[in-house]
């Protein structure tokens, strides 16, 4: 709920300093209840953002966040974690350990974060 109600606030006003926003898990809408209503302030939002999402996270369908991120334009970056539910974990199948994927999730959000400027 952190990045949500962060970007509702950058929406109503810039925040200082702020030169960019990072969603670990943007919680798009309750589970089993998909919507988009959640999002529609995004669009106020004048930093760049990005959006770190597994494709086994029940707060946001995936087909319902990437038209969102594509009508944001270049503000929005999305990150796709195969396998990842809403608080990345993934299976055991997936071959991946938890420390591998916050390690990577990191090094993402520190390349993103670089190319900010």
């Amino acid at each position: 709920m952190g990045g949500r109600m962060t970007s509702m606030s950058a929406a109503k006003v810039p925040l200082a300093c702020v030169r960019g926003l990072v969603f670990f898990g943007f919680p798009l809408h309750p589970a089993g209840r998909p919507a988009i209503e959640r999002a529609e302030h995004l669009s106020k939002v004048t930093v760049p953002m990005l959006f770190l999402q597994g494709t086994r996270d029940k707060l946001a369908e995936l087909q319902l966040l990437r038209p969102v991120c594509t009508r944001l334009g270049e503000r929005a970056t999305l990150h796709v974690v195969d396998g990842a539910d809403h608080s990345f974990q993934v299976l055991a199948r997936s071959g991946s350990t938890a420390r591998e994927v916050i390690d990577k999730l990191g090094q993402t959000v520190a390349d993103w974060a670089s190319r900010l400027g």
